[in-house]
């Protein structure tokens, strides 16, 4: 039988043990977070606590609310990023990993040949080879050479050369593009799930702004109801008639 946790506290909505380090004060709550509690929880008090994964739970129900009020129908984009604020997951990650993992054979070929192919190494290396075979077939070092000018079997080449190697080319443009599409999409869930949370954290910055002027302006007229007193007892009582 497990032990129960040390400084934990029971979470309100859920029920669960939790360290306190995880809870947070129901009064912490923003206002339509804490009506959404009391909606499916009415006897939720705002003196007790509630773990973090219910809070967000929560947070999530609102911003979603919040945005289909801003924008109609969410996309799929948008409802994951809910998904992560409920989960309390990152959406931030490393594409060219994710990326690669998920790259054929064929593609990491396509790649490498892309690659070379736009190298200097590929024109230099190219250039000593039809030099080397012009000027074998130019009569200047065989006799008879297999491929005279005009060169006809050099122009075959070349071109079944540019036949392969132009697919090749546009099969890693095609799966850069794919890349640079992901990686929009994810730049977009990052971007998104920022604005949400500086959103958040404004709104609560204002609410917290107005309760602490509220208790100043409680606090102030405390103060002006003691000074009140205080001169009427160093005025004395009043003179009889």
């Amino acid at each position: 039988m497990s032990e129960p946790v040390r400084d934990s506290e029971t979470c309100q909505v859920c029920g669960r043990r939790v360290p306190q380090v995880e809870m947070l004060a129901g009064a912490a709550l923003r206002t339509p977070v804490a009506t959404l509690v009391r909606r499916d929880h009415p006897e939720f008090d705002p003196k007790a606590s509630i773990c973090q994964p219910c809070n967000a739970r929560y947070r999530a129900e609102y911003v979603q609310s919040m945005l289909e009020d801003e924008r109609g129908d969410l996309s799929k984009l948008e409802r994951e990023v809910i998904e992560a604020l409920r989960n309390q997951e990152l959406v931030a990650a490393n594409l060219n990993e994710d990326f690669g993992e998920k790259l054929t054979p064929g593609q990491r070929i396509a790649d490498r040949v892309a690659t070379f192919g736009g190298s200097w190494a590929f024109i230099i290396l190219f250039g000593v080879v039809i030099l080397a075979w012009m000027s074998l077939n130019a009569g200047l070092l065989l006799s008879k050479p297999f491929d005279p000018y005009p060169f006809i079997l050099l122009n075959l080449v070349l071109s079944t050369l540019a036949a392969l190697q132009a697919p090749v080319i546009m099969m890693s443009q095609n799966r850069q593009a794919a890349k640079d599409r992901l990686r929009s999409e994810h730049d977009y869930r990052v971007n998104l799930k920022a604005e949400l949370e500086i959103r958040l954290l404004h709104s609560k910055l204002d609410e917290l702004l107005t309760h602490q002027w509220q208790r100043l302006l409680e606090i102030q007229q405390v103060q002006m109801d003691v000074l009140e007193e205080l001169g009427r007892y160093r005025s004395g009582p009043p003179p009889p008639e």
